[in-house]
């Protein structure tokens, strides 16, 4: 089995390490146990559905899902008791699980200095005036609430309905994401809060929901959008960006009182 390269990523789609750690998570699973045959097929579904996003972005994957593949393979395979010692077997899950121990230590402290990013901010609020120009890097943003692969998952169950009234043409939609981006943003803040299916409707055109599911992405990233939802698998609600604190009076003992100063040193006109 050919070893995958160690790698850490924190853009939008951060890796196939980063489906599988989430995979773990929401199965419940151990890394260290890890229950290959349990999650190549969940894997695999998420391939589907990244691959109708960007053809670009799933060579990772396909590396990733032929190992567990091969993994699962060589786990049901029956082994030469007469040539292998049991004590001296090799689990075929071992590089894979110390790949994952690695990026789940990783991602871990990531997540910590943010944490404590967060709270420093709240308890030493920058001024106004304070804040850094320079423009931020968009793409390190992260999705709150709602983790991206819930909202990849939310997509591969809008596909499947579409599938059930598939069209017979292939067409093909190019309206720009930016006007997506618009008309999603607008109904979001008229409304306070929309379900992610009902984003879509009826629509059966592939094309056009892989477009306005990019929208959706680039809202919650880059718009100050949020995503929530209460229950796993349970839908997914779209909300607005929050509104920003009102800004504190201007404090009275400011005031240098130049008014009344002025009327004081003021000379009344006389009459010669």
């Amino acid at each position: 089995m050919s070893s995958l390269a160690y790698q850490v990523e924190l853009d939008l789609f951060s890796g196939p390490l980063d489906l599988l750690l989430y995979l773990v998570r929401r199965n419940e699973l151990e890394i260290v146990d890890l229950q290959v045959a349990l999650v190549v097929s969940q894997f695999q579904d998420y391939l589907e559905v990244l691959s109708e996003i960007d053809l670009d972005i799933v060579g990772d994957f396909i590396v990733m899902a032929s190992t567990l593949t091969e993994i699962k393979s060589r786990m049901v395979l029956p082994q030469d008791k007469e040539d292998t010692e049991p004590e001296f077997e090799e689990d075929p899950r071992s590089d894979l699980i110390q790949q994952l121990l690695e990026y789940r230590k990783f991602k871990d402290a990531a997540q910590r200095l943010e944490d404590r990013a967060a709270e420093w901010q709240e308890r030493y609020p920058r001024l106004t005036d304070d804040r850094p120009r320079t423009g931020r890097d968009a793409s390190r943003d992260r999705i709150k609430e709602v983790e991206l692969w819930d909202l990849v998952s939310a997509l591969g169950r809008v596909l499947k309905l579409q599938d059930e009234t598939k069209q017979t043409n292939i067409l093909y939609d190019d309206t720009p994401i930016a006007v997506y981006t618009e008309r999603i943003g607008a109904r979001v803040r008229s409304e306070s809060q929309v379900a992610f299916t009902s984003l879509f409707g009826n629509e059966t055109l592939r094309s056009k929901v892989i477009g306005m599911f990019l929208a959706i992405l680039e809202l919650l990233r880059h718009h100050g959008f949020r995503a929530q939802q209460e229950a796993e698998y349970g839908e997914i609600w779209i909300l607005p960006p929050l509104e920003p604190a009102p800004e504190s009076p201007p404090d009275p003992a400011d005031s240098t009182g130049t008014g009344s100063s002025d009327d004081a040193n003021s000379v009344e006109p006389t009459d010669n």
